[in-house]
Formats: structure tokens, C-alpha cells, sequence
């Protein structure tokens, strides 16, 4: 069997060995409880699901300082970014408790027997299902908030799944200290055996998603990763929904009149957005676009005086130190690409890398040159009007997120890009930076291919549950078959469209 080690990435050392690689009885077991589970976690209810998160949220509160100790040793976010990232992840388990209390999320409908136009029409009552155990994927970058306690496994407890989650390897002591949490969270609100599980191990992580007891698999990792498993999901003898989160490099256009009216401003903004957490975010802006001429040359020269004073930053892993290398070195070498700035070398010591500013003209840009490097890295491109522009962002693979910088001089340069930026992400940020994802209703961290494999969902925000069900319609049935918030008199109401109205 193969040991799990955790490595401490400011040294490279390993401290120790976390568990075994999950054997396939291992595996098998888990996702054998998993499925027995499924009934009696949707059986409790939405109450008592909401119990089930709040108590999950406690425990992991109960145990923020360890919690937060082993998070830093391996993946050297620092302490204030963990914390808040726990204070985060709590805050996931205590927002969907609230919402599904609320109900609106089962788009619950009741259509009584009756005339129409086309003729009678039976008494037809509808609402969302949990579709069934899910498998999911912890990140490297977010030993929290998207790994064995984040969002997807929120999302699919909350919708009555059971999760099996797959422990990313740059953070196995955090994963099961964070299960660990879950688990007595779960003992403690009396959900049943197998309600969560984590397995560790490559070989386990692709078994995982052939188990035919696994319903839907969410995903956030690297898009070789990701397609591999998409791949194995989709060729499953019953394929199921993998729904994953891949790479994106984020396009940030500086329009004309802002790069005019404050270069110095903007040029802080793109660095500290695009080197935050050593480049290691999903929306890193990693291509930004500026103006050709003065006003341009002003914001990209701001920006490499500013990387070149910049420290190297540590990796989360040896994989990814090496992977950022051989990317960065690639895009280097790309036709008509140049090394603007870089920051201080690496000391040798752990998985160090320096901070990199590449420049090129907007005409360089094809969908090589945009492909996300996951680290401390962008790609200023110079455009000379709106129409070279356009032409690039059409040749840039699909994002999460797009964001202009722009002043009131602006109004018809934005209005004239912002339909091609729809197209291309599943965010548009006005004057912000776009690292950072807020915990809300309104959230959506999606977008077209690379970005996700499926652009119809958010894996962030409240509606991310939507995932994780499966519509379901009971006709002419008796009152007594119905689910609760299906019947004429609920015992507790939740909103509702009856007979085409609206109730809350």
C-alpha cells in the first residue's frame, strides 16, 4: 500500500504520513454507505438537514485552531488567509441551512385538474429530488472553502446527498482533520452511517467516479485532471453529470480613458489581483489587455516596476511549482511574447517560484497564449482600437470571470465589448479586480469551456445546489403520497406556483 505523506511546502520535506491510499474494498465500502445513506439523509427532511449543516459549521468551529495550523504547514497560505477562509467555509454550511428552511430552492409547483385551453389536464404536482450520492473533488488551492468541507460538498448535503470526497494529496492532514469535523457534526444531528466519507489516491479518485452508486461528480482542479474524469463520467455504462471546474485565464480590459487617468492606481491593482495567494486563484486575472501608446505604456511599465521588487512565492506543491514552470517557459517562448519583469529568484528552498510579467501585442494572443498558468504570472497584451481588441478576446478560450477598467470617458468603448465579454465568461466585474468569490444568491462561478464542463451552473452561491437535484412529478396522486411541500396543506409552506401563480 501506498503511504499518503504530507509535505510542508516552504521546505519540501515531508512531516508525515496522513493514512493508505483507499484500497478498492476500501472505496467500495464507502460508497456502499454512501447509497444506504441516501434514503435516511433525505428522509430527515429539510429541518433536519438544516440541523445537519449547522452542526458541521460548529464543528468546524470547535476545532478553527487546529484546523487552521494544519492548513498553513501544508499548503503556506499564512494564518489570517486560512481563517478567513474558515470563517467562509462556516459561513457556506450556515447560508444553506437558511435556504433550504426557505424552500424556494425545490421550485415546487401544483397544477390541479382541471380545463385548458388544449383540454382537461390532470392534477400534476411537481418539485426537485436529490438526485443520489456524489463524488467530489477536493482543490489544491482552497484546503477549505473547495475541498473536504466546500462549497460542492455543501451543495450536495444540503440537496439530501451523501458526498464521498476525494482528498486532494497537497493537503491529506487537513482533509481528515476537516472530516473529522464533518463527521461528528454529522453524529451529532443524527444523520446517518455514510452521510460523508473521504477516500485518498489517483487510482481511487477515477474508481470513484465509475461506482455505479455515485449519482454526480463536482470537480475543481486542472483541465487535464478534469477531463480525464469528465471523460470517465461520460463513458460510465449510466453516464452521470460531472460538473467541473477546469482552468480559466480570466481576460481584464483597461479601457482607454482609465489607463490615461490613473496608470499608477490600475497597475496595483492588476498585481495584486493577479499575485494574490502566489497566483494560485481560479480567477487570477492572467491576460490583461491595455491600450497601445502613452496611456497603455504607462500601465504596463507601472505594473513591471512593481513585479520586479516582488519576493518569489511558494507553491502549493512540487507538481505545481514544476507545472508553473514549464507553462511560464512556454509562454515565454511564444511567437511575438517577452519577458516584461520578474520578481526575485527562488532561494532553492521548497517549492519557491518568482513572479512573472509577460508583454505582447494584442495580435499575438491565440488560445495557447491564453491558456491559464496556474501561479504568479500575466500577460499584458497591447490592443490599438476596438476592432484588435475584439479580434483577440474572440481567439480567448471561455473564462470564469471578465472585467473592465474603465472611467466615464468609457461609456461607448465598454458598451461596444461587453456582449463579445458575455460570451466569454460567466462574470463580468465593472472596475474590481476579479479574485475572490462571495458566498451569495447572486454568485455565479462558471462559465464556457475550459472554464467548466457545463455552463448552465454556478459551483458557488446558493443556486450551486441546483446541481444536485433531479426534477420529479406526481400525477393524480393521493395526498398522503405526496412529499409534504406538495400537498394542498402543507404542514410547513414553502414558495410555490399554483395554478401558474406565484405564492411565497
Amino acid at each position: 500500500m501506498t503511504d499518503i505523506v504530507s509535505v510542508d511546502p516552504r521546505t519540501g520535506a515531508p512531516v508525515e504520513t496522513v493514512a493508505q491510499e483507499t484500497t478498492p474494498e476500501e472505496l467500495d465500502a464507502a460508497c456502499g454507505a454512501a447509497a444506504a445513506a441516501a434514503a435516511p439523509l433525505a428522509g430527515l427532511g429539510r429541518a433536519g438537514r438544516a440541523r445537519l449543516l449547522r452542526a458541521m459549521a460548529a464543528a468546524l468551529e470547535a476545532d478553527r485552531d487546529t484546523i487552521v495550523a494544519l492548513a498553513d504547514r501544508e499548503t503556506a497560505l499564512g494564518p489570517t488567509r486560512l481563517n478567513g477562509e474558515l470563517t467562509r467555509t462556516r459561513y457556506q454550511f450556515e447560508l444553506f441551512a437558511d435556504a433550504i428552511e426557505e424552500g424556494s430552492y425545490l421550485e415546487a409547483v401544483v397544477d390541479h385538474a382541471g380545463d385548458t385551453p388544449m383540454g382537461p389536464r390532470p392534477d400534476l404536482r411537481r418539485m426537485l429530488l436529490p438526485i443520489g450520492p456524489v463524488a467530489v473533488f477536493g482543490a489544491s488551492n482552497f484546503p477549505l472553502a473547495f475541498s473536504v468541507p466546500g462549497g460542492d460538498t455543501v451543495a450536495a448535503l444540503a440537496a439530501g446527498c451523501p458526498v464521498v470526497v476525494k482528498a486532494h494529496p497537497a493537503h491529506p492532514a487537513t482533509s481528515q482533520r476537516c472530516f473529522a469535523a464533518l463527521a461528528a457534526g454529522a453524529a451529532e444531528a443524527g444523520a446517518p452511517e455514510g452521510t460523508v466519507a473521504v477516500v485518498h489516491g489517483q487510482e481511487a479518485g477515477a474508481a470513484l467516479v465509475r461506482h455505479p452508486a455515485i449519482r454526480a461528480v463536482g470537480f475543481t482542479g486542472s483541465l487535464r485532471g478534469g477531463r480525464a474524469l469528465h471523460d470517465i463520467a461520460a463513458g460510465r455504462p449510466d453516464p452521470i453529470p460531472f460538473y467541473g471546474e477546469l482552468g480559466s485565464v480570466n481576460p481584464l480590459v483597461v479601457a482607454p480613458g482609465a489607463a490615461a487617468a490613473r496608470a499608477a492606481e490600475i497597475a496595483e491593482g492588476v498585481r495584486a489581483s493577479f499575485t494574490m495567494g502566489a497566483g494560485q486563484f481560479c480567477t487570477k486575472p492572467g491576460l490583461v489587455f491595455v491600450p497601445a501608446g502613452e496611456a497603455g505604456r504607462a500601465v504596463t511599465d507601472a505594473l513591471a516596476e512593481a513585479v520586479a521588487g516582488m519576493p518569489a512565492g511558494t507553491l502549493l506543491s512540487e507538481g505545481i511549482r514544476d507545472g508553473f514552470g514549464a507553462g511560464a517557459d512556454r509562454l515565454a517562448a511564444a511567437p511575438g511574447v517577452r519577458l516584461l519583469a520578474e520578481g526575485t529568484a527562488p532561494d532553492g528552498t521548497g517549492w519557491n517560484a518568482p513572479v512573472r510579467l509577460l508583454g505582447a501585442d494584442a495580435a499575438a494572443v491565440t488560445a495557447e497564449t491564453a491558456e491559464e498558468c496556474f501561479g504568479p504570472l500575466a500577460l499584458v497584451a497591447a490592443y490599438t482600437g476596438e476592432d484588435d481588441l475584439r479580434a483577440a478576446l474572440a481567439r480567448v478560450p471561455g473564462s470564469l470571470t471578465a472585467t473592465v477598467i474603465a472611467d466615464d470617458a468609457d461609456t461607448e468603448f465598454v458598451a461596444g465589448i461587453e456582449p463579445l465579454l458575455r460570451e466569454r465568461a460567466g462574470r463580468i466585474i465593472c472596475n474590481g479586480y476579479p479574485t475572490g468569490v462571495a458566498v451569495a444568491w447572486g454568485m455565479n462561478h462558471g462559465g464556457p469551456w475550459p472554464a467548466a464542463t457545463n455552463v448552465l451552473h454556478t459551483s458557488v452561491g446558493v443556486t450551486s445546489i441546483r446541481r444536485f437535484l433531479r426534477p420529479m412529478t406526481w400525477q393524480n396522486a393521493p395526498q398522503g403520497l405526496l412529499p409534504d411541500e406538495l400537498r394542498d396543506t402543507p404542514a410547513a409552506r414553502v414558495p410555490r406556483r399554483v395554478d401558474g401563480r406565484l405564492e411565497v
